[in-house]
């Protein structure tokens, strides 16, 4: 079957993002059943069936969609911009698979257990006689895939023309739109999963040729958008509501190098037009390591912003340089090191996650030699049992976060807040607080998260026009920030790839494990990249707890020397100010007093 992009009509390229094309100009196949004696008879009992179906056909933009999403962030935030325009055309969305006339199913290809998933809701929805369109970068890299045969397939660059598919799907016809070279807007209609949340894709593909990689395939190569379309999206987010804002690609640190700009400068453009009070935060996507190593100051100095999470994704993916060089990653691990120790160094309370590949090698490595299964799973044993030792909130409770508050528990209970370093808080809160950043004591910690309790809410002047310098003047220690001091990692747990918001590489031969602040080792003879990092964490919170001891015992010093000493400088300024105008007024009528004429 040709591609709906070869069989359009004319060289105008089609209609502007977003809108239909005329019926005449979309190529189709009609879906046809099969007939157990042989003859086509298809149209005859349809109009048996239903002989005024012809004649009143279901008006387009009244059928129930259903939208089933795998995979990363930038499968997320196109999955949202295909249900806003749906919904802007009219089509009811269902998170009921059963009520729906027509699924929609955005896959993803980093792992066998996500393509499996895909290919067990395509059969489920072909058994339910649903009409099917399959997006994401299942059909884009393996277009000629079995489970495919039958179902409509939108291209991951084509979501802007998802209403023409959906429609033509909805008549019975069998369409394809899979070539272009352009990308889509990024202003299209939006349905947003959590409207606190805007997923901002700033560029698609990447730089890279990992050989296990397949999500390469799919998304092709680096295309980045403009910094002023990014901006302008991010102003208009703001203007929005929305109080996160998380960068996504498939490497957020190769970002530019294809139209002549780089990452600092489009976070240095974003951050410029952040609210002055923090109430919008900025997360930063997946990097790979060869492509921060040459900005590392720079980025340090963006995370160190009170409007940026201290919070960022590093997959080192092998402990050992030749395997590295096997996986082509373009660094050593004597680099990731560099990278680590620098951000660490620079950025006050930094949290650092990343991700390896037990197994290797997968995809077009998979000519080479395999990892026995038994060994694979002996290596995965061994870092996981790594992994429950670590301790990464050992030192938080007790203490006051400045969190900010976007999304509900998954008990129902709590709201889900984050710490300036994306520490996970959960906090007995009502629902009026989703979308407020607020004050919280840590009152315990737990596997993956901390529980703490909301001492004040934080008020958001909403002033969207300060500069970054009078940003970071105003707020360099605001209450509350972390910027002055450290805090414990995250350990949520995510899906495993190239990084959480790629659509990374496909290990077949083996399994992949994903972990928060600490590198998991290819084998045994990597043990030294573990230990040096948790020699690193360990450092980090002995320093920590040494600190605390340290002010603990300073604080019972300034106690011994009077009420006083506690007080703090406006305090004294007050005090200081409050002698000076007794003193003052005593001076003046003491002076009166001389003047005053007597009355003798």
């Amino acid at each position: 079957m040709e591609d709906i992009e070869d069989l359009l009509i004319g060289s105008g390229g089609g209609a502007p993002p977003g809108f239909r094309l005329p019926i005449n100009t979309v190529g189709m196949n009609p879906k046809k059943k099969p007939n157990p004696n042989g003859r086509n008879t298809n149209k005859k009992l349809s109009q048996i069936q239903d002989p005024l179906a012809p004649l009143f056909p279901k008006v387009p933009g009244t059928q129930t969609i259903y939208i089933k999403t795998f995979g990363c962030s930038h499968n997320q935030s196109d999955s949202e911009y295909m249900a806003g325009q749906l919904s802007a055309f009219g089509y009811p969305l269902s998170d009921n698979p059963e009520e729906a006339d027509l699924w929609l199913i955005n896959t993803c290809t980093v792992k066998s257990p996500s393509q499996s998933a895909m290919d067990t809701l395509i059969a489920k929805g072909k058994g339910a006689r649903k009409p099917l369109v399959v997006a994401g970068c299942v059909p884009q890299g393996s277009r000629d895939l079995k489970e495919l045969e039958g179902v409509s397939i939108v291209g991951v660059q084509q979501i802007d023309r998802v209403v023409e598919i959906v429609e033509e799907t909805l008549k019975g016809h069998e369409v394809r739109l899979l070539s272009r070279k352009t990308l889509p807007a990024l202003d299209l209609p939006k349905v947003r999963k959590n409207k606190f949340v805007e997923i901002l894709p700033i560029n698609v593909g990447c730089l890279g040729a990992c050989t296990y990689c397949k999500t390469k395939h799919a998304r092709g190569h680096l295309g980045s958008y403009t910094v002023d379309s990014l901006v302008g999206r991010v102003k208009s987010v703001v203007a929005d509501g929305v109080k996160e804002i998380w960068l996504s690609s498939e490497d957020t640190g190769a970002y530019g190098r294809d139209i002549g700009v780089n990452l600092p400068i489009l976070l240095n453009a974003i951050v410029a037009e952040l609210p002055s009070d923090a109430s919008t935060m900025l997360r930063i996507g997946m990097t790979n390591p060869p492509f921060i190593l040459e900005h590392l100051k720079e980025i340090a100095e963006v995370l160190r912003h009170p409007c940026v999470y201290s919070f960022l994704h590093v997959p080192v993916q092998s402990g050992s340089d030749a395997v590295l060089t096997a996986m082509n990653r373009e660094y050593t691990v004597s680099e990731f090191k560099t990278v680590v120790d620098t951000l660490t160094e620079l950025v006050p309370g930094m949290q650092i996650a990343t991700d390896i590949i037990c197994g290797f090698p997968g995809t077009p490595a998979a000519r080479m030699k395999k990892v026995p299964s038994t060994v694979v799973k002996k290596r995965s044993r061994e870092l996981t049992s790594a992994f429950e030792a670590f301790a990464p909130y050992v030192g938080m409770e007790g203490r006051v976060e400045r969190i900010w508050i976007t999304d509900i528990a998954t008990d129902g209970i709590h709201l889900v807040g984050h710490t300036k370093g994306y520490v996970q808080v959960l906090v007995a809160a009502p629902e009026s607080m989703l979308g407020t950043s607020a004050i919280a004591k840590i009152t315990s910690v737990g596997r993956w998260s901390v529980f703490g309790e909301v001492i004040e809410t934080i008020p958001h002047i909403n002033d969207k026009t300060a500069s970054t310098n009078e940003t970071r003047s105003q707020e360099k220690c605001f209450p509350g920030a972390n910027n002055c001091e450290t805090c414990a990692c995250s350990t949520e747990p995510e899906t495993c790839a190239c990084g959480p918001e790629s659509c990374g590489g496909q290990a077949t031969s083996g399994e992949c494990a994903v972990m928060k602040n600490v590198v998991l080792l290819e084998d045994r003879n990597n043990r030294n990249l573990l230990g040096w990092l948790l020699r690193k964490r360990k450092n980090q919170v002995e320093k920590r707890v040494e600190n605390e001891i340290g002010l603990g015992s300073q604080k019972k010093q300034e106690q011994a020397q009077g009420r006083l000493g506690e007080w703090g400088f406006v305090d004294r300024a007050l005090l200081g100010g409050m002698l000076v105008s007794f003193l003052t007024i005593v001076t003046l009528l003491v002076h009166l007093g001389f003047r005053i004429p007597s009355s003798n």
